[in-house]
């Protein structure tokens, strides 16, 4: 195998322009495509269809959209955040296939990332509901990606994101609390609270985390105390080296505020949630949940690309049926590359 030299790079995620010229898909795309003009058959009109291999939620409709943008080719795709089946046709692509052909790569991975966050996302919505799930995965995934998956989140059903350009890019603000790092350089959980509360805008909820230095009870009666009226919640994130957060945890805690006058005060959980854990602690009295492994690290939603018509002919590897796949709810969303209005 001969070996080249690596392109001295620093951020070594593709550009959108790189993307965009292929240089993203298997190089065995760029071959065929050799191959083809080779052939004299670089011309011919096909329709492929990308379709699940296994239910979820589908995302990255958009994104796949705008890749697709401006080509010589009609797409019908269904809509974003639509419950699929397995083998359900998620877009059906028409036109010369040299023109479209290159980014089948880059298509199944935005939309099998994509969906498999949004399917995440979605199933801790269910558990935690009514409770409002905010998405914390920006730190487990490539930064390149975290908007991505912060607008698959939200796709899935979280409120809201906290990673700064997810949520702009979704017309939102960003949502989050405080770091621990803050409250090791303060030194102090009150003294962290009443600085975060002078310098924070006056609209932004107080969100203060308590489980740094004392019992996270004794902490969170402190920054009360010292808040007033002005602390919406506090936070808890507590190790698994200490447990973790637990539903008794957290009545314990729900009470001491009581006793202590601030039945008002909300308390929002985060650190190594499963759906399982958020129900229990939905149950237990928790208003709020920020989720990051488990969306973050959701496998794909695996998707695959065949071709169905070469020419007027319907065609299919062995295995699947030839022809168009019958697919209701199926929307043409560019028409020769030109978007369509809903």
């Amino acid at each position: 195998m001969k070996h080249f030299q690596p392109e001295p790079r620093g951020i070594r995620s593709a550009t959108p322009e790189e993307i965009q010229a292929g240089l993203t898909a298997d190089v065995y795309f760029v071959g065929t495509q050799q191959i083809l003009e080779e052939l004299h058959l670089n011309q011919t009109d096909v329709t492929a269809e990308i379709f699940a291999n296994h239910p979820g939620l589908l995302a990255g409709v958009e994104e796949a959209l705008t890749l697709l943008e401006g080509l010589p080719i009609t797409v019908e795709a269904l809509p974003e955040g639509t419950r699929v089946e397995t083998k359900q046709v998620v877009m059906r692509i028409r036109g010369p296939y040299k023109d479209f052909g290159v980014y089948e790569t880059a298509l199944l991975g935005i939309l099998a990332s994509s969906s498999g966050w949004a399917t995440a996302a979605r199933t801790m919505v269910e558990a935690a509901s009514p409770v409002p799930v905010i998405s914390f995965g920006a730190r487990h995934v490539h930064p390149a990606v975290a908007s991505v998956m912060d607008r698959a989140a939200l796709v899935g059903g979280a409120q809201g994101a906290s990673s700064i350009l997810g949520a702009r890019q979704a017309g939102q603000m960003p949502a989050g609390t405080m770091p621990h790092a803050l409250l090791l350089m303060v030194g102090d959980t009150v003294t962290a609270a009443e600085a975060y509360d002078r310098v924070m805008p006056p609209d932004a909820p107080r969100t203060v985390l308590v489980d740094t230095f004392k019992d996270e009870a004794e902490e969170a009666i402190r920054v009360a105390a010292a808040l007033g009226s002005r602390l919406h919640a506090i936070r808890l994130d507590t190790p698994r080296e200490r447990g973790g957060v637990t539903p008794a945890l957290v009545r314990e805690i729900k009470a001491r505020l009581a006793l202590a006058g601030y039945p008002q005060v909300e308390i929002f959980v985060s650190g190594g949630l499963t759906p399982e854990r958020v129900a229990e602690l939905r149950d237990a009295g928790v208003s709020g949940f920020g989720v990051g492994s488990y969306i973050a690290g959701a496998p794909p939603l695996d998707m695959t690309m065949d071709l169905k018509e070469v020419g007027n002919r319907p065609v299919a590897k062995r295995g699947r049926i030839p022809g168009i796949t019958p697919t209701p709810g199926l929307v043409v969303r560019l028409k020769n590359g030109v978007p369509q209005s809903l």
